[in-house]
């Protein structure tokens, strides 16, 4: 077998995901995503049963395994048990790790992902934290984003927040002690290693793009670049 095929065996979520698939195609038939974008869960799994590795590799650079939306109807009505969307988890993480995932628009997004979510995850405790998402970055929230970030303190207190203080409540102040010991699980599983894999990879395409690269913060255009940037090629037309 090749090594790309072999990295899929080592992941638990492609040995739970993939037992013997039939080619019937009633994962796409019931795939949210393939009724808008250009996806089909059929294809993906066939394609790794063939273990062909120029085309794995293909998908591992793609814009196709970044439109799956996690939901799991595939595996409510795959007829041999399969779950087409662990074995897109496993592709991902293979992308990720052998930076294949700076090759692809929606791929490069994850960086993007890292800078924001990932890092509010050790900072604030929270993956979304509401005080620090920034209105300009999200348009489509339309204008009671930005009003809400001008009158936080106002909002908060109407919608009996507990922001920034010590108790139970919404977005209550994390501990400096529950946020050691977030960032030592983040240490111990590989997370923290796994940042800094997308980080390096991220930082070798911003070069080929002649970009510069910032070592941290959202301020900059790479980071832009990989936030925004859409070629509005993705959806069915």
């Amino acid at each position: 077998m090749g090594k790309l095929y072999d990295l899929l065996l080592q992941d638990i979520r492609f040995e739970e995901g993939l037992n013997a698939c039939m080619n019937c195609g009633v994962c796409t038939a019931i795939c949210p995503a393939a009724e808008f974008y250009h996806y089909d869960p059929r294809e993906i799994v066939d394609t790794i049963q063939s273990k062909d590795e120029d085309k794995i590799l293909e998908l591992l650079k793609s814009e196709t395994i970044w439109y799956c939306g996690q939901c799991m109807s595939c595996k409510t009505r795959c007829p041999r048990g399969n779950t087409p969307a662990m074995v897109i988890m496993a592709l991902r993480t293979i992308s990720q790790q052998l930076g294949y995932f700076v090759e692809s628009e929606k791929g490069l997004q994850q960086f993007a992902i890292k800078r924001t979510i990932g890092e509010n995850i050790l900072k604030y405790g929270y993956c979304a934290a509401t005080y620090v998402v920034n209105p300009e970055l999200h348009p489509e929230q339309g204008p009671i984003w930005k009003y809400m970030i001008e009158n936080l303190d106002e909002v908060m207190e109407r919608l009996d927040a507990n922001m920034h203080k010590k108790g139970a409540g919404a977005l209550r102040r994390i501990s400096d002690e529950a946020l050691a010991e977030l960032k030592s699980i983040f240490v111990v599983t590989g997370a923290l290693d796994f940042y800094d894999t997308i980080e390096m990879h991220a930082s070798k395409k911003a070069a080929e793009m002649g970009f510069q690269f910032e070592e941290k913060g959202i301020d900059n255009d790479f980071f832009n670049y990989a936030f925004k940037h859409n070629s509005d090629n993705h959806n069915k037309e």
